[in-house]
């Protein structure tokens, strides 16, 4: 197979959108090589969108469902954009038909059930993905190069967070990721979920953590087509739901390579639009990193001569292939939608040579029990570990 052929599901979110770019335009940064993709149906319950949705994907079939989907013999790849708490539910009905699968993150609601998505996956030799995009930015696979090099020793604490403030407005309106049922783990797997990946991808499993989740605003105004990102009046007739998920949590926790870990994230800090920062300080330097700063890394190392340490700012550059696909020159900045496009590029490749690339659902697994334990601690308030 050289040419896989897509379903996503939730095609008119905003998720779904990048994604269905991503398919069509990632040969053009980085060719044929590893395999083409063709957008063959889109799936939205939204049948206003079903114009749109066809100037975006000439020639895919608009599928009212995603068990339509799932049973068509045209498609090899299931593209999973959906609400949180529709993860595991299609994943696995996607798996058990034979198809390969990509699902945004979380993986699922629970360890338990990303455990049982992981197993039929190796039992039946597919390939899968989990949307961790954030660290798919060469920038962190310089940091990896370090790390692993052993340049800033061996690690004894990571420090991590992401901020945004979609909800640091008592007023802004209620959504879907606010209702426990539909995202049952509220910020937790949502944001929290990009810090994990990192921790996953840096530092190694965690082996314990104490979490405090809270709830800052625990009612907010219903108002019909509001979504992520959108803004309203309101009129003051409005209803009112409950808030039925963390909007935040702090952490500690335990590596199982003995380093700590400091972590913390939120959807209610007001002013930070989107902050995301981890720091990893090891016996011989130390790294840091902000997204404000998307491309940039600071390294300090205890090897420079003495009266001449302090960070250095390293530009990634072309250098780097996955820069050089995009960009000749360094420091003209990879954003969101470009990590997207690698992450899309690797699931592609991973189907045609039939080798998994991180993260996979063995990753998707470690995190959700990461999800699971903040839960479980925050509930208990007690530390809780991880086996």
């Amino acid at each position: 197979m050289t040419e896989v052929r897509v379903a996503v599901l939730g095609a008119s979110g905003w998720m779904g959108r990048v994604h269905t770019m991503a398919y069509q335009t990632f040969p053009h940064f980085f060719g044929d090589g590893g395999g083409t993709a063709r957008v063959v149906a889109l799936v939205s319950a939204n049948p206003q969108a079903a114009q749109e949705l066809s100037f975006r994907a000439p020639g895919a079939k608009l599928l009212p469902t995603w068990q339509d989907a799932v049973a068509d013999p045209d498609v090899d790849l299931i593209d999973i954009c959906l609400p949180d708490n529709l993860h595991y539910e299609v994943a696995k009905a996607a798996l058990l038909a034979g198809k390969h699968v990509f699902c945004e993150k979380p993986l699922a609601d629970t360890a338990a059930q990303a455990r049982e998505l992981a197993d039929i996956a190796h039992e039946k030799g597919l390939i899968t993905r989990v949307g961790h995009a954030f660290p798919r930015n060469p920038v962190h696979d310089l940091a990896k190069e370090i790390i692993d090099a052993g340049e800033i020793g061996e690690i004894k604490l990571f420090k991590g967070c992401q901020h945004v403030d979609m909800y640091g407005d008592p007023l802004a309106p209620y959504m879907w990721r606010a209702n426990g049922d539909l995202a049952p783990t509220g910020i937790i797997g949502d944001t929290g979920s990009h810090v994990f990946s990192f921790m996953e991808f840096l530092v190694g499993k965690v082996s314990s953590l104490i979490a405090d989740n809270f709830i800052v605003t625990e009612k907010r105004p219903v108002v019909d087509g509001v979504g992520y990102g959108g803004e309203t009046a309101l009129t003051g007739d409005e209803q009112w739901s409950d808030v039925t998920n963390p909007d935040g949590s702090n952490i500690l926790c335990h590596f199982a390579n003995g380093a700590r870990g400091l972590i913390d994230f939120s959807r209610v800090a007001t002013g930070r639009k989107f902050m995301q920062t981890y720091e990893v300080y090891g016996t011989k330097g130390s790294l840091a990193y902000t997204y404000d700063e998307v491309n940039r890394l600071r390294f300090y190392s205890n090897d420079d001569e003495v009266g001449r340490r302090g960070y250095r700012e390293i530009d990634v550059g072309p250098e780097h292939e996955t820069y050089r696909a995009f960009l000749p020159l360094p420091n003209f900045s990879l954003g969101y939608n470009e990590s997207k496009i690698i992450e899309v590029a690797e699931v592609v490749k991973s189907i045609v040579s039939n080798q998994p690339m991180w993260p996979t659902f063995e990753t998707g697994h470690h995190i959700c029990q990461i999800v699971d334990a903040c839960m479980d601690s925050s509930r208990q308030r007690a530390w809780v570990e991880i086996t």
